[in-house]
């Protein structure tokens, strides 16, 4: 098993038995923090089974929307499971709230979102080669070009 592999074998573990847990038990506000980065966990309606699965995303607030994205490398389930059932139960470190997701495409909002995004992501705001908080819209959007931005709009 390469390093890659073992270290999403790992996430997978620490977020099914305390991350997800965690959040269900009310105790989000221990687990969301400047070291690990906003964290949130979604319950999406599985498009195949149609069981709510719950998956842990990095999370940007602004007013009454709520922010996640992809990673550039793969799309996960939890994504590909929104696009399809968009109805959603949003998990924050200051309590539950159902909301409804959509893709965000280009445009000034889906940079907005990113930069908040990537700011708030702990440790792993540099995986991208570049400042946030610093960068240019131009470099931000180049550097970020085909990463997915959810925005959900909170009930």
């Amino acid at each position: 098993m390469d390093q890659r592999s073992l270290l999403r074998a790992v996430f997978r573990i620490v977020n099914r038995f305390i991350v997800v847990p965690g959040f269900k038990m009310g105790l989000g506000r221990f687990i969301s923090n400047p070291l690990t980065g906003n964290i949130m966990v979604l319950g999406i309606r599985g498009k195949k089974t149609g069981k709510i699965r719950y998956a842990p995303v990095s999370f940007a607030r602004r007013d009454d929307k709520v922010y996640c994205y992809q990673g550039k490398e793969t799309r996960g389930q939890w994504y590909l499971n929104i696009l399809a059932h968009p109805d959603v139960e949003v998990l924050l470190p200051q309590g539950r709230f159902s909301g409804r997701a959509e893709e965000l495409l280009d445009g000034p909002e889906r940079l907005k979102a990113l930069r908040m995004l990537l700011q708030g992501s702990g440790l792993s705001q540099s995986m991208y080669g570049f400042n946030p908080a610093e960068a240019p819209d131009e470099e931000l959007e180049e550097k970020t070009k085909g990463i997915p931005v959810i925005s959900i709009a909170l009930n």
